[in-house]
């Protein structure tokens, strides 16, 4: 996992030290977002072949482990004394995930086979995950919201990919390439990406719920998904993919959506930053578990 950790320090290296600043990766985020990753996730959903009779126990285990995530990060309301809009913002980092880095991950560990089992994971997750995260921080009415999650490309695309994949279409092989192409960039950007929103300042003054969230998301969420796997007809290979997708640190938006919402945009930041550094050491601990 060395490659795809070193990424994310190039990303941190470049927007400090080059003349590549927030505002440039701030527009590469956009491109890969909209663009790049769909591309991946349409791809690899429609040309991989899928077994649901199993497949469901992992998406059940994935739905499961993430409602577990929820119940934990709000867990820190009755723990510790915290303002409403600072519980808000950063409820979300508990159970919200970096697709970026969970697909590059799933990709190494399983090739087409491991990066389709996550993009499937991620299509089913999104929308739990955004409902939530936008429910705490409800300013905008219930029709926005649903608006906002139908326009989303990441449930967009992994449902264009499903659907096309069940009804046996395909496309023509030069349109494959070019979005195997796309796919391809998105992995290395997506990455730098996530290094170069780095920051810590953030963190002063909130540390205990800092560190409460990134328990969750990276010891409590990835335990229980371990635990409860083992008794489960999974495949070593569901088993880590689902595992992954417990132990990844909280999504890079959940700092765009606070700030978006009027919410705790700096504690948001430096929750993402802890939890991403930490990662490094966590994520290939649990991983190690099950292989």
């Amino acid at each position: 996992m060395v490659p795809d950790f070193s990424l994310i320090l190039i990303g941190w290296l470049l927007v400090r030290y080059s003349p590549f600043d927030r505002a440039f990766w701030a527009g590469v985020e956009r491109l890969v977002y909209f663009v790049l990753f769909p591309a991946l996730l349409l791809q690899s959903t429609n040309s991989a072949r899928f077994d649901f009779s199993s497949t469901s126990a992992m998406l059940g285990l994935a739905l499961l482990t993430t409602a577990f995530g929820m119940v934990g990060g709000y867990a820190v309301k009755w723990t510790m004394r915290l303002a409403p809009l600072d519980f808000a913002s950063g409820l979300q980092t508990a159970f919200r995930f970096n697709s970026y880095i969970g697909l590059a991950l799933a990709s190494r560990l399983g090739g087409s086979e491991g990066l389709a089992m996550m993009a499937v994971i991620v299509g089913c997750t999104v929308p739990l995950c955004n409902v939530a995260a936008v429910w705490a921080l409800a300013r905008h009415g219930e029709t926005r919201l649903w608006r906002e999650l139908a326009r989303n490309p990441l449930i967009l695309a992994t449902a264009g990919g499903l659907l096309t994949n069940l009804a046996g279409l395909h496309p023509p092989e030069v349109v494959g390439m070019t979005l195997a192409r796309l796919g391809s960039a998105s992995t290395a950007l997506g990455l730098m990406t996530v290094g170069a929103g780095l920051q810590m300042s953030g963190v002063t003054g909130a540390v205990g719920p800092v560190a409460w969230w990134s328990g969750v998301k990276l010891v409590a969420m990835p335990c229980f998904a371990w635990a409860v796997g083992r008794l489960l007809p999974l495949t070593e290979l569901q088993s880590q993919i689902v595992v992954l997708f417990a132990s990844l640190p909280t999504a890079s938006s959940a700092y765009i959506l606070a700030v978006r919402m009027g919410g705790n945009g700096p504690m948001v930041a430096a929750t993402i930053s802890v939890m991403t550094v930490a990662a490094i050491v966590t994520t290939p601990f649990w991983l190690s578990l099950v292989s």
